[in-house]
């Protein structure tokens, strides 16, 4: 497969991503609120490093991405890092299972859009619609040349919305040539536009916007609301 040839030099700020709340409400650890004194923090804490990818990856022993290309010392850096050290198995429509990338949207209704389809896609395989989970929305400003794929027929099998094998193939192709990312049309939200950012240190001024609570109540398209701004 030829690499892309289309660049586009983007500068686009508020970027937007949702995580789950819980990764997000405590910048420090997710585990302080189940301590009961620092005893049983530091015991939590003990377990917790064993198997926690992102301080793997801080420590360079994971073999999808080094240390030298993780943050340190910027606000939220350790929600950037887990982006890219937590990768699904299966990996994601432009990583595969070992290394991640920041994928954000360039508006809040794309990326709502796209986490409700892949959260819907859990309860289908269950054939239940009953839950009720908070997002918190992170902005993100980016000042770099990507990859485009807006426009280009060559790669239209990189948005095939049932498989990621294409879009897999030409995201390692890329990286292997020093990429930066990928700019692509929103699958899930017509007329909305993705980034894959393959480079932690582009990510840049992260901080919190508003949350969203997404219920389900039976159906697969859940109601959406405003919790926080």
């Amino acid at each position: 497969m030829p690499l892309l040839h289309k660049l586009t030099q983007l500068r686009q700020y508020d970027t937007c991503r949702l995580i789950p709340s819980r990764f997000a409400d405590v910048e420090d650890s997710v585990l302080a609120p189940l301590a009961e004194n620092d005893r049983v923090l530091r015991d939590l804490f003990d377990l917790d490093n064993a198997t926690n990818e992102r301080l793997r990856g801080e420590s360079g022993l994971l073999p999808g991405i080094g240390m030298d290309e993780l943050v340190f010392g910027v606000p939220n850096f350790r929600i950037i890092n887990a982006a890219y050290t937590y990768a699904r198995p299966e990996g994601s429509r432009f990583n595969d299972g070992e290394r991640g990338a920041w994928y954000c949207a360039f508006a809040p209704e794309t990326a709502l859009a796209e986490v409700i389809f892949h959260k819907t896609v859990e309860y289908v395989e269950i054939d239940r619609f009953d839950d009720s989970v908070s997002y918190q929305m992170l902005l993100a400003d980016f000042s770099a040349g990507f990859h485009d794929l807006r426009g280009v027929e060559a790669h239209k099998a990189c948005l095939d919305p049932d498989s990621y094998i294409a879009s897999q193939a030409l995201a390692a192709e890329l990286l292997d040539q020093g990429s930066m990312g990928v700019i692509y049309p929103s699958v899930r939200h017509p007329g909305g536009t993705c980034l894959a950012c393959f480079r932690p240190a582009l990510v840049g001024n992260v901080r919190k916007a508003q949350t969203y609570r997404l219920t389900w109540a039976g159906s697969p398209q859940p109601a959406v609301e405003v919790i926080c701004n």
